[in-house]
């Protein structure tokens, strides 16, 4: 299924970038009526597939987040952090937001990229993670945007078999060396961590050496 996303990916260059610019400055508008109406008559629209479009089997949602480092961090003022990128439900529309968005690589200062199942905040505190925990894996700089692009389509494609099991994943930019993660939700399935480190490590094609580890997040929020 990687192989499919990357074909589709060929296939789609450029047909949307002639209508984007439009569209941004419609959706500006759009957004600036939004904000004039009452806020109880707004109802988000589910997302859903476009016609002839390839369905993923979940919708996802990306979130980027940035913040001063030094500075601690509460939950509460994490969250105020965390802006929401957009969600999609279908392998189009992951490459339409994919293509304009920078690579990790090429962010600066301590930023993160999340891209999380709809309905899942990239938080320990969410009833879907609260029970959960992360595989980590340090890389240091030039490989993120490579293990990033491989990690989420791997995600995205169903690679890791493990059920309902996985969140979401992140990548940090950092100043010596970025980190990448996986998130699921139950770290007490030992089968579970250990197929998705397996497959962490065939999907990121990780030296044999590579350093993994796996952290709850009652042990993060300690």
């Amino acid at each position: 299924l990687s192989s499919f996303f990357i074909r589709l990916k060929d296939d789609d260059s450029g047909d949307h970038d002639q209508n984007e610019e439009n569209n941004t400055q419609k959706d500006g508008e759009k957004e600036k009526n939004d904000r004039e109406k009452p806020q109880t008559t707004t109802k988000r629209k589910a997302v859903v597939p476009g016609p002839a479009e390839h369905p993923l089997q979940y919708n996802y949602t990306f979130w980027y987040s940035r913040r001063t480092p030094g500075r601690p961090t509460s939950s509460q003022s994490y969250e105020q952090n965390i802006k929401q990128i957009g969600t999609f439900a279908s392998v189009e529309q992951f490459w339409r937001f994919y293509s304009h968005m920078v690579r990790p690589g090429d962010l600066t200062g301590h930023s993160d990229f999340h891209l999380f199942k709809e309905g899942i905040k990239p938080m320990w505190e969410d009833d879907a993670n609260k029970n959960g925990g992360k595989w980590i894996i340090r890389l240091r700089k030039g490989l993120a945007s490579r293990c990033w692009e491989n990690l989420i389509l791997a995600m995205l494609g169903e690679q890791f078999m493990v059920g309902e099991e996985i969140c979401g994943a992140v990548v940090s930019v950092r100043f010596q060396e970025d980190i990448i993660s996986i998130w699921n939700k139950t770290a007490s399935d030992q089968a579970t961590t250990a197929r998705i480190r397996d497959t962490l490590r065939r999907v990121l094609n990780l030296p044999p050496n590579t350093i993994m580890e796996y952290k709850t997040h009652t042990d993060s929020i300690k």
